[in-house]
C-alpha cells in the first residue's frame, strides 16, 4: 500500500511541478518549446449533452499536456524506480 501512495506521490508531483516550468517557460525564447501542449478531450464550448426532459446533463473532459509535464512525469518514474524499497 505504502508503494502505491509513494508512486502516486511522484505522479502528480511530476505533474505539478511539469505544469509550472511549463507555464514559467512559456515566455522565454529559447525555452517556449517546453510550454507546447496538446489537449484531449470534449471542447468546453460544445460539451457532451443528454437531454432526459426534467433534467438536462451536460459532460465535457479537457486534458492538456505539455512537453515540461511529459518529461517531469518520466523523470519522477525515474525516481520512484530508484528510491523505492524492495
Amino acid at each position: 500500500m505504502k508503494k502505491n501512495f509513494l508512486f502516486l506521490f511522484y505522479l502528480l508531483a511530476g505533474i505539478l511541478v511539469g505544469s509550472l516550468i511549463a507555464s514559467v517557460c512559456a515566455g522565454v525564447p529559447f525555452l517556449s518549446w517546453l510550454a507546447y501542449a496538446g489537449e484531449i478531450g470534449f471542447a468546453a464550448d460544445n460539451p457532451a449533452r443528454l437531454d432526459l426532459i426534467i433534467l438536462v446533463l451536460r459532460f465535457g473532459f479537457s486534458l492538456r499536456v505539455s512537453i515540461a509535464q511529459i518529461l517531469c512525469v518520466g523523470f519522477a518514474i525515474f525516481l520512484y524506480n530508484r528510491t523505492r524499497v524492495r
